[in-house]
């Protein structure tokens, strides 16, 4: 049997909030304010679930994991993204890589990068070389470059079993 690849693409976006903690790619990153969501708000994870979501057809994280369920109050957003393994498994698929960017204007992500790769990697059973993890600025310009939140993208590549 020859083997079908698809891509998924995925977006995700929140809002600075002060009293809640920086999360992204599973990492806790030192700030003085986080982000504003239902689970952990972790924006990267959730672009990731998107596009992973997306390349096996499935919709998108909102249908999977409700903002009004109980259930995922403040649940890391790693387990969230096990679970949407666990849908493209249950659809015949196993992803190849995640290609992401998180767009925001402070604080830096560089030291933090590797840590993601291996959290994301480790959760959809991958080998940390197809994790892909980019940070930019927005050069100052609209909602991010404001300092009202921040952005991430992301691109899931996924093959039939």
């Amino acid at each position: 049997m020859v083997k079908q690849a698809r891509v998924g693409i995925g977006y995700d976006s929140h809002r600075w909030s002060e009293g809640r903690l920086l999360i992204l790619g599973g990492v806790n990153i030192p700030s003085p304010q986080g982000l504003l969501g239902h689970s952990d708000a972790d924006a990267l994870i959730h672009a990731i679930c998107d596009a992973i979501l997306g390349a096996v057809g499935a919709g998108d994280i909102g249908n999977h994991f409700p903002d009004h369920d109980p259930a995922f109050k403040d649940i890391s957003s790693l387990v969230l993204l096990n679970r949407v393994r666990e849908i493209a498994t249950a659809k015949g698929y196993l992803v190849v890589n995640i290609d992401a960017t998180v767009i925001m204007e402070q604080p830096k992500l560089r030291t933090y990068i590797f840590e993601m790769i291996h959290n994301i990697a480790g959760t959809l059973a991958l080998i940390p070389e197809r994790v892909s993890i980019k940070a930019k600025t927005n050069e100052g310009m609209g909602f991010v470059g404001r300092g009202e939140g921040i952005a991430a993208m992301a691109v899931a590549m996924v093959e039939t079993i």
